[in-house]
């Protein structure tokens, strides 16, 4: 289907646990196609907005490529994922316990300094993602900062046995609006970093959690 996101639709546990299956039964596949993908032009854009040391979440965490470079790179970090079978995987390969969990199960309070949810929360509904964008700002710290990442476009359903929340800079605006307590900082887009896929766009944004005085 072909739903502009601002459109609030309920929650849609089919699909969820659709996501979730497709990544359980295709774990081993997925961390072979991302695992050696070279991100760290966009992983140390991210990194330069904290002090060293400082905690990240990775929130969605697949193969567990950001978290082992986070981790080798001398910050705290916990890592999360949705599927199971992800989990064991990215712990084999982090060296940490990858807890199981669900987005929106985050229920941490001004925890960490950082959230990095890198292609990960796009596979929620508007409804959720707002929600889920809302528990994100009240678990970071006073100004923390939050990297995510959608592909770039306007396409809401399901893409290839996930679901799919596309976003560009109008639909970013109004998520942020109705997510609150979140400005941009940076945006930008770049091209898919895997093999042949350079044609697909992402929108990548960080963000500052706003500080009221």
């Amino acid at each position: 289907r072909e739903i502009y996101p601002y459109i609030m639709f309920a929650k849609d546990k089919h699909m969820d646990n659709q996501t979730l299956n497709y990544y359980n039964a295709n774990a081993q596949k997925f961390v072979e196609g991302t695992v050696g993908v070279d991100f760290h032009i966009t992983q140390d854009r991210f990194l330069a907005q904290l002090e060293k040391g400082a905690s990240i979440l990775d929130f969605g965490c697949g193969s567990g490529r950001d978290t082992k470079y986070f981790l080798e790179h001398g910050f705290a970090v916990e890592a999360t994922d949705g599927s199971a079978e992800l989990c064991k995987l990215a712990s084999e390969y982090t060296g940490i316990s990858v807890k199981q969990m669900l987005f929106d199960e985050l229920e941490a309070v001004e925890k960490y300094d950082g959230i990095w949810a890198c292609a990960s929360i796009l596979h929620l509904g508007w409804a959720d993602l707002v929600v889920v964008m809302r528990k994100m700002v009240r678990a970071v710290k006073g100004e923390g900062v939050i990297y995510t990442s959608f592909k770039y476009g306007h396409f809401t359903g399901e893409r290839n046995g996930r679901f799919f929340t596309d976003l560009d800079e109008e639909g970013l605006a109004r998520l942020l609006k109705e997510g609150g307590g979140l400005e941009v900082k940076e945006l930008w887009i770049t091209g898919d970093v895997r093999p042949g896929r350079g044609e697909e766009k992402w929108l990548n944004v960080l963000l500052k959690k706003r500080c009221f005085r």
